[in-house]
């Protein structure tokens, strides 16, 4: 389990994606079943979850991540 700060992006790959980039500038792959509250380009939030190694996507625009918890800290 790890616990991040960041920013949710919507990225134009395919179908759409989902991206989470820390303020470090790593990118994780949020997945299309995350809570549509979180699921909101350009906001800021702190994400609690699991990088599920078990998972490919098309997109791959990074590891996939599995919210199990999030805080918004600033909304667009």
């Amino acid at each position: 389990m790890i616990t991040i700060t960041g920013k949710v992006e919507r990225r134009n790959i395919g179908l759409g994606a989902w991206a989470f980039v820390t303020e470090d500038g790593t990118t994780y792959e949020l997945l299309k079943s995350t809570d549509k509250i979180l699921l909101q380009s350009g906001q800021t939030a702190q994400i609690t979850g699991e990088i599920r190694q078990d998972i490919m996507t098309i997109s791959m625009i990074g590891p996939v991540l599995e919210v199990r918890s999030f805080e918004i800290i600033n909304s667009h």
